[in-house]
């Protein structure tokens, strides 16, 4: 049986360790199993505890004291010594067979979207894990109604994307945070963006030398086709139902289940 689990990405503040908790929170509600596997070795547990912590292998605080380095080039040293004791991970992971894992990563981006850290680990996990995998990534709603800041986030997706070679679901977070209702509409538009559209705007909002360059990044937006998001709303079940489906599909989850045998879904239907 092949196992399931999903990577949780984005920049520092998109909302994914809340994402991760709204997700275990919809499963127990609907007798799931799900385990939050903690990849950032700076991260303190929110609401649910991590059932896998890089931190018992390597933390962030011990890597900036021992070097002496910052903290992007401590996180970098964290995740380099993770792929040289890669069977620490196995151990971890162990016999979770049938329950979802959630992969909560670290913020700094760098890590899928030019370093080859994250897609080394992805391709242990699908390789030597047997773990049928997904990407979110997430960035927030109100940072993504500015045309040119929902380009810049629309690019590091894409590289995302390229860079771990999974099925990729685009989200965006704290839909709650946006109130009033012209921005509610504004923010339709990004959910099946049309690119050359919004470069039009971006030509509106900025300044006219960097019209050309508008231009080719919605051409090169536009020319990929990927970049469509999901909203969530992290404290709606409905919203987390939604993407939780999306991530369903794209997983297998549901063939990946043991058929139940007839006495046992009558006992599920009389509970």
């Amino acid at each position: 049986m092949s196992r399931v689990g999903v990577l949780v990405l984005g920049p520092a503040g998109a909302g994914k360790s809340t994402f991760c908790n709204s997700i275990i929170s919809h499963m127990q509600t609907i007798g799931r199993r799900a385990h939050i596997v903690n990849l950032d070795p700076a991260a303190e547990p929110n609401k649910y505890e991590f059932t896998i912590d890089i931190r018992d292998l390597i933390s962030l605080e011990d890597v900036m004291e021992e070097l002496e380095l910052g903290p992007n080039g401590s996180l970098i040293y964290c995740f380099e010594y993770l792929l040289k004791n890669l069977d620490w991970l196995d151990e971890e992971i162990g016999d979770y067979n049938d329950e979802f894992l959630i992969f909560d990563c670290p913020g700094q981006i760098e890590l899928y979207t030019h370093v080859p850290v994250l897609p080394q680990i992805v391709r242990h996990l699908q390789g030597q894990l047997n773990f049928n995998l997904c990407a979110t990534y997430l960035l927030e709603a109100p940072f993504v109604i500015d045309t040119s800041k929902f380009f810049s986030g629309a690019l590091s997706a894409m590289s995302a994307m390229i860079l771990l070679e999974l099925p990729h679901i685009n989200i965006l977070s704290k839909l709650d945070l946006i109130k009033d209702d012209f921005n509610k509409k504004k923010l339709k538009r990004f959910l099946n963006p049309d690119a050359m559209l919004l470069a039009n705007s971006a030509d509106e909002e900025t300044n006219p030398k960097f019209q050309h360059l508008n231009q080719c990044i919605a051409n090169l937006v536009d020319d990929f086709g990927m970049v469509q998001f999901l909203p969530l709303e992290a404290n709606n079940a409905e919203s987390v139902a939604t993407i939780l489906s999306y991530i369903d599909d794209v997983t297998q989850w549901a063939e990946g289940q043991e058929p139940q045998e007839p006495n046992d879904q009558i006992d599920i239907e009389e509970m």
